[in-house]
C-alpha cells in the first residue's frame, strides 16, 4: 500500500532537511509514480491542499521568496519545508569560558606582570 499524500510530502520534507525545502512539483512526481500515473500534474492539487493542512498543523510550512506564509492565504509559487525553528528550540548556550579582559579600545588588555 502506498503512503498518503500528507506522509509523502511530510517524508519528503524531513528527508531534504532543515532550512531547505522541496517544490510541490517534486512531491507531485512521487506521488504519481508512487500510484504509477503519468499525470503528475494532476496530483498538485493534492500536494497542495496536503501542505496546506500540514502547516496549519504546525508539521510543516510554506514558503514564499523564502519566508514563510500564512497557509491560508498564500497564492502563486511556493516551497514546502520544515517550519523555521522557533526562540524555543534554540539549544541552550554553553557557558563561556573565563574571558579575557579587553580594554577600551577593543583590544585584549596585555598580561600583568606578576
Amino acid at each position: 500500500m502506498s503512503e498518503t499524500i500528507e506522509d509523502l510530502v511530510l517524508r519528503l520534507a524531513t528527508e531534504r532537511g532543515a532550512g531547505k525545502t522541496i517544490s510541490p512539483a517534486e512531491a507531485a512526481k512521487a506521488a504519481a509514480e508512487q500510484r504509477g500515473e503519468e499525470d503528475w500534474q494532476g496530483r498538485l492539487g493534492g500536494v497542495k491542499a496536503a501542505a496546506t493542512r500540514l502547516a496549519r498543523r504546525g508539521r510543516l510550512a510554506i514558503y514564499r521568496k523564502g519566508k514563510p506564509v500564512d497557509p491560508e492565504t498564500f497564492k502563486g509559487v511556493y516551497r514546502i519545508g520544515l517550519p523555521p525553528a522557533s526562540d524555543g528550540d534554540e539549544p541552550e548556550q554553553l557557558e563561556s569560558p573565563a574571558t579575557t579582559p579587553v580594554g577600551d579600545d577593543g583590544v585584549t588588555d596585555p598580561p600583568t606582570e606578576a
